[in-house]
């Protein structure tokens, strides 16, 4: 059967597109072609969140909500932010104390993971940022907002974080973020702090002491001004808790941690709670200036970055709980555990706090918790944290085993097989090609 001709498809005129409107009647800014009515914003009182309430109200006409949350920053800096936020526009701050909770179901997860950011950073910020981002979200919705607000930069980490956070809980909300924002103008944190004193804002930066900080109960971390030249040396003028261990005590302190299926429940010897215990881990370990670290990590937008980290109690915990999970676990589990934590610091570090990945490796990492229970005691010396004694009832260290001399359990002579079958291929390579070439060493 002839094919029959193609019919010709009449070509279509464009239909042209009606021009979005950028600006309402009353001459704000639309976002995305909308009006917002009321955001929330993630507010932390600090440079770049105080302009915000201004910057928003000023661009696009909206009502301003701050949110902040209390996750150990102290009270020197959340007692001022209702103050702080109504001052400068926002309809309501909304703070909530969401330190229990920060560090029973982000810290404590992510410390029986063992998890370290490029084998150093422990994550201060990474695993604060989810918790404020769900309960920013919480109080967005509660308060019949459009929109949820943040002030990270674009070529920061933070970025990520919150804003994956809010994709995973409520992807109808618009997310303004006006460091991307084609109508903020800022550059830099100087003409952010100019722009604060043209409108009257109140800062605790200034252009001498720049350094970008963010404080929570597990650490301070400390970026820009010096530190932004790696080549520059500097005497840790920016630590806000720790004591740089060239001036700490020349006397060291001993502290015993205790531990219940990878969580810390004691310090020496008493019962506390997750928030009491790592105030008294910070305070005996900033005295002894343990816990900084200063390094250059590999931003996930691709830039590398400095900073200098105090995480005072979280360097005692981290180091406890890896001496007890050496004393606990066997090789393999180990092994697979130090793997796990490589891949789960990245979760973390990256954002993806609720991704699926996090909720499967924990299940991992809570079998392997099971038994690492115990006490680790620790002396502290400046700047320095060494083992002095730990005990299990899980302990897999058999000191007779462990010994030079002979036990029921172990025969030396059952070494002899094993070595040869062990050493079977380098034995059977060296009598193959041994018989072509000489094996070179």
């Amino acid at each position: 059967m002839a094919n029959k001709p193609a019919a010709k498809i009449a070509a279509k005129k464009p239909v042209a597109k009606k021009a979005v409107p950028a600006e309402t009647e009353d001459g704000f800014k639309l976002f995305n072609g909308k009006r917002l009515k009321k955001v929330c914003l993630a507010y932390s009182g600090g440079l770049d969140t105080s302009i915000m309430i201004t910057w928003l109200k000023e661009t696009y006409g909206c009502e301003v909500v701050a949110f902040a949350a209390d996750v150990g920053q102290g009270k020197v800096e959340t007692a001022p932010l209702m103050r702080k936020a109504k001052a400068t526009g926002a309809i309501k701050c909304i703070v909530k104390d969401l330190r229990k909770e920060f560090l029973e179901e982000y810290v404590w997860p992510t410390l029986r993971a063992g998890a370290k950011y490029e084998s150093v950073y422990l994550l201060g910020t990474s695993f604060a940022r989810p918790v404020i981002a769900k309960h920013q979200v919480l109080t967005a919705l509660a308060e019949g907002c459009d929109a949820v607000a943040h002030g990270a930069t674009g070529k920061g980490n933070d970025q990520v974080r919150f804003e994956l956070t809010f994709q995973a809980m409520a992807p109808q909300l618009a997310i303004v973020a006006p460091w991307k924002d084609p109508n903020w103008k800022i550059t830099s944190r100087e003409e952010a702090i100019d722009y604060a004193e043209a409108k009257g804002i109140e800062l605790t930066v200034t252009k001498k002491k720049i350094y970008s900080e963010d404080a929570n109960l597990w650490h301070v971390s400390h970026e820009g001004g010096k530190l932004e030249y790696p080549e520059q040396e500097h005497g840790f003028e920016m630590l806000r808790w720790t004591t740089p261990p060239q001036q700490a005590p020349d006397k060291a302190e001993y502290v015993t941690v205790d531990f219940e299926k990878g969580t810390p429940v004691g310090v020496n010897g008493k019962r506390l709670d997750a928030v009491a215990l790592l105030e008294a881990l910070n305070k005996v370990g900033a005295k002894h200036g343990v816990g900084l670290v200063d390094m250059v990590e590999n931003r996930l937008v691709g830039m590398k970055s400095r900073g200098v980290y105090e995480t005072p109690g979280g360097a005692i915990l981290y180091a406890a709980h890896e001496w007890l999970e050496q004393l606990v676990l066997d090789r393999d589990t180990l092994r697979e555990k130090r793997r796990v934590a490589d891949v789960y610091a990245d979760i973390v570090y990256d954002g993806r706090w609720f991704a699926p990945l996090r909720q499967a490796l924990d299940a991992f990492v809570n079998e392997t918790q099971k038994v690492v229970s115990g006490s680790v005691k620790m002396k502290l010396y400046k700047g320095n944290i060494v083992l002095s004694g730990m005990d299990s009832p899980w302990s897999l260290y058999d000191p007779h085993l462990g010994g030079f001399s002979d036990v029921p359990t172990y025969d030396q002579k059952d070494a002899m097989g094993f070595i040869r079958c062990y050493g079977l291929p380098m034995k059977v390579r060296h009598m193959l090609l041994g018989k072509k070439t000489p094996v070179k060493f």
